[in-house]
């Protein structure tokens, strides 16, 4: 049992540490944003497998959902988006 949860900690902070550099290298400022979005349902799963329901919940609903949202309006008030 043990190996599984160790097998699915590396899955869940390897793939925080891919969407974090694909949100930091892309070439539009929206797949960036949904890339940050990315990270943040990833980091909310870490804290799943931390047996840390609570974090989870409030990095879903700000990191995954709530700041990713704000951007994106932020970027289609600025200039009109990336198209």
């Amino acid at each position: 049992m043990s190996n599984v949860v160790a097998l699915l900690d590396i899955l869940v902070v390897s793939g925080v540490v891919v969407s974090a550099i694909l949100a930091c290298h892309m070439e539009k400022l929206l797949s960036s944003v949904i890339a940050l979005g990315v990270t943040g349902i990833f980091c909310a799963a870490a804290f799943l497998v931390m047996h840390a329901p609570d974090v989870a919940i409030s990095e879903v609903a700000v990191g995954a959902a709530l700041t990713p949202l704000v951007l994106i309006v932020a970027l289609k008030k600025m200039r009109g988006g990336d198209d």
